[in-house]
């Protein structure tokens, strides 16, 4: 099995900064892209960015310019810098981890989720 442990969530006022981490480990034996949700109060999960073995990112529109993925192949590692965050961006923010040998062979690996919330 592969275990997705997440780390870095907090409380922080409007205009503030967090880091999230997310380590997997386990049966690794190729991770492919790896990527951060997000699920408000009374909203759906939905993805805030991700990123792919080779670099290429995607953001949701409404972090654009404001966050920043990326990730450490040799520690099985992706981060989220949240910069100017705002109170909307308060949430359950999960980390997921796909791995196989293409989008039809591979597998999805959950963090339980960590909370980040931006209040004054």
């Amino acid at each position: 099995q592969v275990q997705v442990v997440e780390s870095g969530g907090g409380q922080v006022q409007p205009g503030g900064s967090l880091k999230l981490s997310c380590a997997a480990s386990g049966n690794i034996f190729s991770i492919t892209t790896m990527g951060w949700y997000r699920q408000g109060p009374g909203k759906e999960r939905d993805l805030v960015a991700a990123i792919t073995s080779g670099g290429t990112t995607s953001y949701a529109d409404s972090v654009k310019g404001r966050f920043t993925i990326s990730r450490d192949n040799a520690k099985n590692t992706v981060y989220l810098q949240m910069d100017n965050l705002k109170p909307e961006d308060t949430a359950v923010y999960y980390c997921n981890v796909a791995q196989g040998w293409g989008p039809l062979n591979e597998y999805d690996y959950w963090g339980q989720g960590i909370q980040v919330t931006v209040s004054s």
